[in-house]
């Protein structure tokens, strides 16, 4: 099985696929590009939906100065755990931001947020809070960029990360009748149901849930009994 990987995954995740005798292509679909920004008042909470945002925040000695001893709620487990490397208190850590923006309204409504992101991301989080008039200031540190290419060959499948990966792809590219597509989480699976119904979705968004349904997927079409 000839997958494409759409991101630079870790080297045990591609360990394990090539253990199972699946064949890898890697490009990463994104380019992230750092924004110029001065953060002078941050709330007294704060959010992260990406790795790429705790990353670009933290490695600002200005930003970062700023943000240490708050209490912060993110998106994704490897969000978590990148906060709290950075000595960051995660109190509430969910899924997709959905999930994240309900149980801020519903449980911590009378706080106030800063919300770390990029220039493209998906609007839950800023329009339910607007909506219960909780106060959010948000700091845009990146901007997302597609690095799509013209793929001649086919693939069996291809695993995509993120929506803007779905949308990078199908700005050069068509979907093959033959190609499974396999989603990190529920919000790329959306992007990708605009072209295909033929994916599948790992149950919680992680690379070892992923290479599951990966697994399932090679057992049930590429095994013979």
């Amino acid at each position: 099985m000839r997958l494409l990987v759409t991101k630079k995954c870790s080297p045990s995740f591609k360990d394990r696929m090539v253990q199972l005798g699946l064949t890898l292509i890697e490009y990463p679909l994104i380019r992230i590009e750092p924004l110029p920004i001065q953060v002078e008042i941050v709330e007294s909470s704060l959010i992260f939906t990406s790795q790429n945002a705790v990353k670009l925040a933290f490695e600002s000695k200005e930003i970062s100065a700023l943000l240490h001893g708050k209490n912060c709620y993110c998106v994704g487990e490897k969000t978590k755990v990148l906060l709290e490397k950075n000595g960051q208190k995660v109190l509430k850590m969910h899924q997709n931001a959905s999930d994240l923006a309900h149980f801020l309204v519903k449980k911590v409504k009378n706080d106030s947020f800063s919300f770390f992101c990029g220039k493209q991301r998906r609007t839950e989080i800023e329009d339910l809070l607007g909506r219960e008039h909780i106060k959010l200031r948000i700091h845009e540190l990146y901007e997302t960029h597609f690095s799509s290419k013209v793929f001649e060959n086919h693939f069996d499948g291809i695993l995509f990360f993120s929506p803007s990966a779905v949308q990078s792809f199908f700005s050069k590219n068509h979907w093959n009748e033959h190609t499974h597509g396999f989603c990190i989480g529920t919000s790329t699976a959306r992007a990708l149901q605009q072209y295909t119904s033929s994916y599948s979705v790992a149950k919680t968004p992680s690379e070892n849930h992923l290479l599951l349904e990966i697994q399932n997927y090679y057992t049930h079409h590429y095994v013979k009994e």
